[in-house]
């Protein structure tokens, strides 16, 4: 299992062609989504996300109405300030928490999350491997992307080729 977040994104990156065929093999394959779902949750268990915490430091965190009220409710204040304090709006994502380039989501510190028992959602399913909106199919496009950040999914699609029979040579 490789953890290591310099050899994570030079290996995500080098397979980043790989793992769009990868995508298309899984949906032009028959296969079992209960059993990628078990190995996703095998190498989660495996792996300390509170030991690398990169996902906080490099992807942002988009928010819905009950994570602004949640959020604000912990930090005990109200949700106009939170609004103001502590997110922005994405032209693509829409409204999202602030982050720092240098230092991650504004909630970071070191690699623990402030307000972990009041985490948005999104948070809480990342790296939404084994749980988010939608078919595991219909999700497999945004783990190119976190297999170039997140040890988990990196190594969870590595398994995923081997469980599937890919071939990573193009044909």
């Amino acid at each position: 299992m490789i953890t290591d977040l310099v050899q994570i994104r030079r290996l995500g990156e080098q397979k980043r062609g790989e793992n769009e065929r990868f995508r298309r093999h899984l949906k032009t394959h028959a296969f079992v989504e209960r059993r990628l779902r078990h190995i996703a949750e095998e190498t989660e268990e495996a792996i300390d996300c509170t030991t690398c915490a990169n996902c906080c430091k490099v992807a942002t965190v988009t928010l819905t109405d009950r994570d602004v009220a949640k959020l604000a409710k912990f930090l005990r204040i109200k949700e106009g300030k939170f609004l103001r304090d502590y997110t922005e709006q994405s032209e693509e994502e829409g409204l999202i928490l602030k982050r720092d380039e240098e230092t991650g989501c504004v909630f970071l510190s070191g690699t623990e999350c402030t307000v972990y028992e009041a985490r948005p959602a999104t948070c809480g399913d990342f790296p939404h491997l084994v749980r988010g909106a939608g078919s595991l199919q219909s999700r497999v496009w945004q783990f190119i992307d976190r297999a170039c950040y997140c040890p988990i999914v990196y190594n969870t699609m590595e398994s995923w080729k081997v469980e599937t029979e890919f071939s990573p040579s193009p044909k």
